[in-house]
C-alpha cells in the first residue's frame, strides 16, 4: 500500500477497507491524518462551529445481569444497593435539568430481569406527560435486545412501541467493540455484535435517529477496531434515504479503575493521547457517511479533546449534569455550561449549543450554573 493513494481515497470520501485503515494507523504520520480529517470536517460541517449539548444521564436501574467486566456501576438482583428510580426522583432531576438549560434526558440502565416493555412504555409516557418538552434519548441496543428476549417480541415491535411511547432517539451504548471474540471476554451477557447492528438498522427503518460508539483500549486488536468502524459504516450505508441513521460517532477509551478486567485479567487502558487523537482522525476518514464525530472529554480530558477538534472532531458532547457509569470506573473530568464553552474557544472555535438532532439552540436566557458534587 502507498500512503499517497490512501490519502487520495480519503480526501475523495471513498470507503477505505479495514486493512487500509490499519495501514494508516501504523504508518501515517499523525500530522497527515489530522490535516486530512480536518479537511473532511470542514466539508462535512461547513459552519465551522463546535457543537455541544446540555443533558443529564440518568439511570432507570442499576440492577443488571449482563455482568460486564468493565462496569463498576451495576448491582446483581437482590443486592442491598440495588434500585429502580422512582418517579419523584425523575421529577426532581428533570426539573433541575431544565433549570440548568437542558431539555434532554439520556436515560439508560441495566438488564433488569423484571423490567419489560410495559415498564418502559409506561415510564416514557408518564415522563412526557409531566414534561411535554422533554427529549428522551433512551436505552441502547443491548437493553432493547434484553426487552425483546423478555417479551419474545421482534426488534421492530419493541422499537415501534418505545417510539410511540415517547422515545425520541436511540443512543449507541453497548457497542464496545463489535467483534464477538471481544464481547465474549468483556460483555458476554450482552447481545452479540450482529444483533447490536440489526437493532440499529431497524431503528433507522422507523426513523429513529441513533448514535454509534466504540469503547477501545482493552482486549481488542487494532484490526478489530477497524472492523468495528467498517461494520458501522455498512449499517449507515443501508439506512433508508429518508432516515438520518447514525447522526454521530463517539469513540471513548476504556476506564480501568477497579474494574474486573483490571483486577482479575490485569487489563489496563494504555491508550496514549497521541493514539486517541489518531483514532479520532481515522474515525473521520473511515466513516465518510457519518457527519458528526465527537471527542470524549469525559475519558481523555479537556486538553486532548481540544486537540481532537483539529483532527476531525466537530462536537464536544454534553456537559453531563449527571453521569454515573463511566465515572464509576475512574473518569474524573467535569464541565459546566460556562467551562465547556471556554474550552471550545481556547481551542480556536466558536461554541454552539445544539439538540440531539444537531440543530442549533439558543442558550436559555435564564440558566443556573450546576454545582458539581459527584
Amino acid at each position: 500500500m502507498q500512503l499517497s493513494e490512501l490519502y487520495r481515497k480519503a480526501k475523495n470520501f471513498e470507503f477505505l477497507s479495514a486493512e487500509e485503515g490499519v495501514y494508516l494507523f501504523h504508518h501515517a504520520p499523525l500530522t497527515d491524518l489530522m490535516n486530512i480529517a480536518d479537511e473532511l470536517r470542514k466539508i462535512q460541517v461547513p459552519h465551522g462551529k463546535v457543537t455541544w449539548i446540555i443533558d443529564r444521564n440518568m439511570n432507570t436501574t442499576n440492577v443488571c445481569i449482563a455482568n460486564c467486566k468493565f462496569c463498576n456501576f451495576y448491582r446483581i438482583p437482590g443486592h442491598a444497593e440495588a434500585y429502580i428510580t422512582d418517579i419523584e426522583t425523575y421529577k426532581e432531576k428533570i426539573a433541575e435539568t431544565f433549570r440548568y438549560g437542558g431539555e434532554q434526558l439520556l436515560l439508560q440502565g441495566g438488564h433488569h430481569p423484571e423490567l419489560g416493555l410495559d415498564y418502559y412504555t409506561s415510564l416514557f409516557r408518564q415522563l412526557k406527560q409531566l414534561f411535554p418538552n422533554l427529549k428522551l434519548h433512551t436505552l441502547g441496543p443491548p437493553e432493547v435486545a434484553h426487552i425483546c428476549k423478555l417479551e419474545k417480541k421482534s426488534h421492530h415491535e419493541v422499537l415501534t412501541a418505545l417510539k410511540e411511547a415517547g422515545m425520541d432517539s436511540l443512543p449507541g451504548p453497548g457497542a464496545e467493540i463489535l467483534i464477538d471474540r471481544v464481547r465474549r471476554l468483556i460483555s458476554k451477557g450482552k447481545c452479540g455484535a450482529q444483533e447490536w447492528l440489526d437493532i440499529m438498522h431497524e431503528a433507522h427503518k422507523i426513523d429513529l435517529t441513533t448514535s454509534a460508539t466504540m469503547m477501545f483500549g482493552h482486549v481488542e486488536t487494532i484490526e478489530e477496531r477497524f472492523e468495528h468502524l467498517v461494520k458501522l459504516r455498512e449499517v449507515q450505508s443501508r439506512k433508508p434515504e429518508h432516515a438520518k441513521g447514525f447522526i454521530a460517532f463517539i469513540p471513548w477509551t476504556f476506564q480501568d479503575v477497579d474494574t474486573l478486567l483490571a483486577r482479575i485479567r490485569g487489563v489496563q487502558n494504555l491508550v496514549t493521547p497521541e493514539e486517541y487523537i489518531r483514532m479520532i482522525a481515522l474515525s473521520r476518514i473511515m466513516l465518510p457517511n457519518v457527519k458528526n464525530i465527537q471527542a470524549s472529554w469525559l475519558t481523555v480530558g479537556k486538553e486532548v479533546a481540544q486537540l481532537c477538534l483539529h483532527a476531525g472532531a466537530n462536537d464536544f458532547g454534553s456537559i453531563m449534569i449527571e453521569e454515573n457509569v463511566v465515572s464509576a470506573a475512574g473518569a474524573p473530568h467535569r464541565f459546566t455550561y460556562r467551562s465547556i464553552q471556554d474550552a471550545i474557544r481556547e481551542a480556536g472555535f466558536e461554541p454552539q449549543l445544539r439538540n440531539q438532532q444537531y440543530e442549533f439552540r439558543e442558550l436559555p436566557a435564564a440558566i443556573e450554573e450546576q454545582v458539581i458534587t459527584y
